[in-house]
């Protein structure tokens, strides 16, 4: 009988199977990389704070509930280890700029916006890569639906109709960040 044998993946990792780890490194590394390189604003420490988030995950599998899900205990885990990178940066720099403390502490962003976004980005990912195109070139290029259309080469009643399914799968996949925030917009 192999490790994957009826087992979920949560359940395959508080055993202590190797391939378990690295699923869930490929599964989890990038959001929490990102979460990191936000908190901490540089790409080696972020990716030297992911490395040891997930060797210190791997330490403390026996504590892991495998009633819960892996992301919340992986995500807490990457906060802490990026503010002990943070603090161990501070400590062992000789000479820290008060105006770089200054703007990690008042205009970073903040972990909610993180784990907003980290939640944004794995729905984005359920959707498929024709919905996710016109999201793209809609939200983070600012074109409009014509624009859309001229680009993709498509007509522009199926932008439209590939827009709101995207929009309407989106605020079904996140209902809980509508519910907690006024700032989020509305997808319907």
């Amino acid at each position: 009988m192999s490790w994957a044998d009826g087992l979920s993946l949560e359940e395959r990792f508080r055993q202590g199977d190797d391939n378990a780890l690295l699923e869930m490194y490929q599964r989890f590394a990038g959001p929490m990389y990102v979460t990191a390189l936000n908190q901490l604003g540089d790409r080696e420490q972020a990716a030297d704070t992911v490395q040891r988030a997930f060797i210190q995950a791997w330490r403390a599998r026996d504590t892991f509930d495998t009633e819960r899900a892996l992301k919340p205990w992986l995500y807490a885990i990457i906060r802490r280890a990026a503010v002990d990178t943070y603090r161990r940066e501070r400590r062992t720099a000789s000479e820290v700029s008060l105006d770089r403390i200054e703007d990690l502490s008042t205009d970073g962003p903040s972990m909610d916006r993180i784990w907003r976004s980290w939640q944004v980005r794995e729905a984005l990912e359920q959707l498929s890569p024709e919905e996710r195109d016109v999201l793209r070139l809609a939200y983070y290029e600012n074109l409009s639906q014509s624009e859309i259309a001229t680009q993709l080469g498509l007509a522009l009643g199926t932008v439209k109709s590939r827009t709101l399914r995207a929009q309407r799968r989106l605020a079904r996949l996140l209902p809980h960040l509508r519910e907690s925030s006024q700032s989020v917009p509305s997808f319907a």
